[in-house]
């Protein structure tokens, strides 16, 4: 890795450190990574499923 393409990582990498999501996003975040991870092991696993799972669960 060259030292302007560390300088520039290092930039996001701190700039990503301020982000902080709201609870909305959060819960859309979630979602997303169960359902990307669930889906590449068993291709029936649905965004719906995965909502709705995640809905009984955060009860």
């Amino acid at each position: 890795m060259t030292q302007q393409e560390m300088t520039s990582l290092n930039y996001l990498m701190d700039k990503a450190k301020k982000v902080s999501m709201t609870p909305d996003e959060q819960v859309a975040q979630r979602r997303s990574f169960a359902y990307g991870n669930s889906a590449f092991e068993n291709p029936n696993i649905t965004k719906a499923i995965v909502a709705e799972e995640d809905e009984r669960i955060s009860l």
